[in-house]
């Protein structure tokens, strides 16, 4: 009986090769209604009646020859089905159903053929019996062999689209820069899987103010897009704003939060893609078939929207490059919502440091600045650095520098508490290391406030004092690179720079450790020159280059000190700075001895009046004589008080300059202080009535003892 099969399935499969092509016909419509969503791609719809074609005939040669399984083979176009599906995204399981479908449809066939050519019940029975036999053993050879080459394609095409995850993360986020992050964006889609990629920002993201403008559609602004081909770029450019319609997809992809993927009939374009995607406003020029918008969220923020475009001549996009679109854009958004953060907190950095340094540095008698500061151009964020200028007392003027280990809005605030404490510390006339000391606590305390570690808040600082009277530069410096030195050009022209070898104390917040004072005399019109180590250190350049380079600008440096200060910065940073750089330059001046006056008096009231004939004529030599009876007062207050509870040596030095100075110094290290005086006492009304006349006094303490100083502002008429 099964000879009798086989022999009848022989001629039954040579029946109907002659009708093999209605077979192909019948199977192809009926996998049409069944699997319709795989029929979708353009590829895979032109290659199946090929493969159903060679199925067929292989079928029936299979059933012609008998069973020689070792030899069935599936059809190269079949294997290329397989791999063509896997590339689409079809699941594994609709390629094994459609392999299933195939069979029943053909067996169906078969056993209807065999029941018009015969009604003999045992032989129908014996046929159906060998044919679901060899049947089933044919497919499951055949299937095998397409689901190795869909497995082996489908893994091929996962490692491609891991690549271009991977790929997508060296590109985007390269800066923390939003438009550059934005075109990364269009650039890794347009050259992996879109013909054209555009990255719309919600304007209001790109504010500091907040993410949601306040009323009204939102508004976006075109950063970025891209054509992977020379296909019309879109109609918003670059830079311009425009919106989205309310109820239009792109504006409910915004507010959702989640992603779509559209097919866009070309007779049937929204006008929202004639404004994202049609330079031409015609939308069956581009031919746009197909459309994924991705919103851009980080942190629960909306910042914008991608899409992504194929047109008529690709497949259209599937649930796999929507997962990939939605993967690349997620980074991208991180990485744009980073550098949206980084540069708000750098304005605002900028903004506090430049609010905190100096506006306008005060015009000296004592000398001459000009300053400058740069905040870094790398990603580290702007820093702490700051310069200033101080008047103190007797014409002297304090020069400072400093540096706030770290980067951003703490840095900058951190330095802020420290020029303020710099200046309080220098309005109590404090000699340098005494300052530094006093500033080494303020940093403790700032630490201990604020629980941080000890390495957490540190700084540098040099404080330089200079006196225009004795030309004596007084410093120190608690971890800061001492300055340069230029003496004034001699004959022939050429300067003198020296990078002077002098202690260098402990970095700011140690605590425990000592600063030390340096003094040396500055001839008149010498460069002081007071940096940051941003100026000098580079990755790119030793320390001793930097130090060489600085010395050729000095030792040539331009009459200007602003020019002196540009030629520092061009010579030293060419292409920017890697570190916050702040520069003073100063040029000392000196008092001559038409404007410095001094008396040396004995402890002795009697001289009271000697001191007191001294000032006046001093005043009437130098024009001022309408201040003698207030200055006459104030002299002999300070003396008096000098004599009284100091001691000698006693001298009385008077300053001209933009105010009029009168000190009092003795060898004594007791400090008056302001007191007051009751009805009936005979005394203590002396440093009020000072107070009162003066525009402000004080004492400083020094080596020898200790001064006591009044300034006066000097009549506008006179000054003039």
């Amino acid at each position: 009986m099964g000879i009798d099969a086989h022999t009848f399935l022989r001629d039954l499969a040579r029946g109907l090769e002659p009708r093999s092509d209605h077979l192909v016909e019948v199977v192809t419509e009926r996998l049409r209604g069944e699997l319709p969503e795989v029929w979708k791609y353009e590829d895979i719809a032109v290659l199946a009646p090929v493969v159903l074609s060679e199925h067929v005939d292989i079928v029936l040669d299979f059933f012609e020859r008998g069973p020689e399984s070792s030899k069935v083979t599936t059809t190269p176009a079949a294997i290329d089905f397989a791999r063509r599906l896997a590339e689409h995204g079809v699941q594994i399981s609709d390629l094994l159903r459609l392999h299933r479908l195939v069979h029943a449809y053909l067996l169906h066939l078969l056993y209807e053929e065999t029941g018009r050519l015969t009604k003999d019940p045992e032989l129908i029975n014996a046929v159906t019996i060998t044919l679901s036999t060899l049947a089933f053993e044919y497919a499951d050879h055949t299937a095998q062999q397409a689901v190795a080459a869909y497995q082996k394609a489908r893994d091929s095409w996962l490692q491609r689209r891991l690549f271009t995850i991977i790929e997508a993360g060296m590109r985007i986020g390269t800066t923390l820069d939003t438009a550059r992050t934005a075109q990364e964006l269009a650039d890794v889609g347009a050259d992996h899987f879109a013909d054209l990629v555009t990255v719309d920002l919600l304007d209001a993201a790109l504010q500091e103010e907040g993410t949601h403008p306040a009323d009204g559609p939102p508004e976006l602004r075109r950063i970025a897009h891209s054509v992977a081909d020379a296909g019309p770029d879109p109609a918003a450019g670059t830079g311009e704003r425009h919106t989205y319609p309310e109820g239009s997809e792109p504006a409910v992809v915004l507010a959702s939060g989640q992603p779509l993927r559209l097919g866009i009939p070309p007779c049937d374009v929204p006008a929202w893609l004639k404004v994202s995607a049609d330079h031409s406003g015609s939308g069956g020029s581009n031919g746009i078939l197909s459309v994924l918008l991705v919103p851009l969220w980080a942190r629960g923020n909306a910042l914008g929207l991608a899409q992504f475009f194929r047109r008529q001549t690709a497949d259209p996009f599937d649930d796999d490059d929507l997962l990939l679109a939605q993967a690349i854009s997620s980074r991208a958004a991180v990485n744009i919502d980073n550098a949206r953060r980084y540069t708000q907190e750098r304005s605002t950095a900028l903004t506090l440091q430049h609010s905190l340094l100096p506006q306008n540095v005060p015009e000296e008698s004592a000398v001459e600045t000009a300053t400058r500061y740069l905040p870094s151009g790398s990603r580290a964020g702007v820093g702490g650095d700051w310069y200033d200028v101080i008047p103190l007392s007797g014409a002297r003027v304090a020069l400072v520098v400093g540096d706030v280990v770290g980067r951003g809005i703490q840095a900058a605030a951190t330095m802020g508490r420290l020029r303020t404490a710099v200046r309080t510390l220098a309005d109590i006339d404090l000699t340098p290391d005494e300052l530094l000391t006093h500033l080494d606590d303020v940093v403790i305390r700032l630490q201990r406030v604020e629980q941080r570690d000890m390495d957490e808040i540190s700084a540098t600082c040099l404080y330089a004092v200079y006196d225009p009277v004795s030309r004596a530069c007084s410093l120190a410096s608690a971890g800061h690179v001492l300055p340069a030195v230029v003496t004034p050009g001699d004959a022939s022209g050429s300067r003198t720079v020296v990078f002077p070898e002098l202690p260098i104390g402990p970095p700011l917040g140690l605590g425990g450790l000592p600063f030390e004072t340096a003094q040396f005399e500055l001839p008149q019109g010498s460069l002081l020159v007071l940096f940051t180590d941003g100026l000098i250190e580079s990755r790119g350049r030793d320390v001793d280059t930097a130090f060489a380079t600085l010395s050729d600008v000095l030792g040539q440096a331009p009459a200007s000190l602003e020019e002196t200060c540009d030629a520092l910065l061009n010579n030293l940073l060419p292409s920017g700075p890697a570190d916050d750089v702040a520069l003073l330059v100063a040029r000392t001046l000196a008092l001559d001895a038409d404007h410095v006056a001094t008396l040396d008096l004995p402890a002795d009231p009697a001289f009271v009046s000697e001191a007191r004939t001294f000032a006046c004529d001093l005043l009437a030599a130098w024009g001022l004589a309408e201040m003698a009876v207030t200055t006459e007062l104030v002299v002999s207050e300070l003396v008096t008080n000098a004599i009284r509870y100091g001691e000698t040596p006693i001298q009385l030095r008077m300053i001209l300059q933009s105010t009029l100075t009168c000190e009092v110094s003795d060898a004594s290290g007791t400090a008056p202080h302001l007191r007051r005086a009751r009805d009936f006492d005979e005394g203590g009304r002396g440093l009020f009535l000072v107070a009162q006349l003066t525009e402000r006094w004080g004492t400083r303490h020094n080596r020898e003892g200790k001064v006591i100083w009044a300034e006066q502002l000097i009549p506008s008429a006179v000054a003039g």
